[in-house]
């Protein structure tokens, strides 16, 4: 039923490149404006820990408002290794993917266009990576950007932890602040192009990366560190409302897909529908703080997963992830 995606392709080698220590992967659509701010914060924070050999990846996926123009004038002044790829083929899977296809450092950083990277976002890295586990999905903390903007799409926590099965691998770590090392992308492969936003299921393709990497045995971590601020620029509730829906909406795709292979995300489902019953009931609401209920959880989870079984028959969307990526020629250590 499913044809193989093609694999990555390898990033040159480093005969004819230098290989960085770390890729930064940035994914653009129209937002000249915020990505600006988020190169600069990056070339920041590469400027205070110069140790750590950087390279800068962006990837614009079809801007129409004088991105690449922009983009084009930055990479010619700018102190920071830039790579520019151009990805006409709209969605977030598809941008991602492109952009590891062009990165060649040994660990990917992903970054969304509308976050900035904390001045010494790469000394902890460094650190984690240099003491801690090398083989695992690391995802640092989230903080809220714009003063206006709702509490919505952030991770504050203040704990170091470990992914479980008990808890849902939504948000878990955020995909505007994620990073692995590149021998975990070749084990995991592709972003699911299906998923993610620009595509018809919305969301849910960084999750569904870390549903792949789990059942493969790859740890996932939140580090209290390695801060990004988002300035998401939702300040309404109708906007956390939308995002919330497409939110729920990716996962009820993702619980689908994985139902054979991890149906202990059905679990997942079946506590929303609970908690939605209880909610009714006087029972607590699934975000007290922007007062957002589980019922539209329910909803939105049995679309998305009836729209992913409509995706998977008709094969509208391109093929779903193959498990390895071809190796580039330089060693990787």
């Amino acid at each position: 039923m499913q044809e193989s995606a093609p694999p990555i392709v390898a990033a040159p080698s480093s005969a004819q490149r230098r290989e960085p220590l770390a890729s930064f992967i940035v994914c653009t659509r129209n937002r000249a404006e915020a990505l600006e701010a988020c190169i600069r914060s990056i070339e920041r924070a590469c400027r205070s820990h110069p140790t750590v050999t950087s390279e800068l990846v962006v990837v614009d996926n079809g801007s129409t408002d004088g991105t690449a123009e922009w983009l084009m004038r930055t990479a010619a002044t700018s102190s920071l290794a830039m790579t520019l790829v151009t990805e006409p083929r709209p969605g977030l899977a598809t941008a991602r993917n492109a952009g590891m296809e062009r990165s060649c450092g040994r660990i990917l950083i992903f970054v969304d266009d509308d976050c900035e990277v904390d001045c010494r976002y790469l000394q902890d890295l460094e650190r984690h990576y240099a003491t801690g586990e090398r083989f695992i999905i690391r995802g640092g903390r989230v903080e809220l950007g714009g003063s206006l903007d709702l509490p919505f799409t952030i991770k504050r926590s203040q704990r170091r932890e470990r992914f479980t099965p008990d808890i849902h691998p939504g948000g878990f770590i955020l995909g505007c602040n994620m990073t692995m090392h590149r021998e975990i992308a070749l084990q995991v492969g592709r972003f699911d192009e299906r998923l993610g936003a620009g595509s018809a299921l919305k969301s849910a393709e960084d999750t569904d990366y870390l549903v792949r990497a789990f059942q493969l045995g790859i740890p996932i971590e939140y580090v209290p560190d390695m801060t990004v601020l988002h300035y998401h620029g939702r300040n309404s509730r109708e906007a956390i409302e939308r995002l919330h829906r497409d939110y729920s909406l990716g996962n009820g795709a993702l619980c689908l897909k994985h139902i054979l292979r991890a149906p202990w995300l059905l679990r997942h489902f079946c506590w929303s529908v609970r908690s939605a019953w209880r909610e009714l009931l006087g029972g607590p609401r699934f975000d007290p703080e922007v007062s957002l209920s589980h019922w539209p959880i329910v909803f939105m989870n049995l679309v998305g997963a009836a729209k992913f079984a409509r995706l998977a028959v008709t094969r509208r969307a391109r093929p779903p992830e193959v498990t390895q990526i071809k190796q580039a020629t330089r060693s990787l250590r």
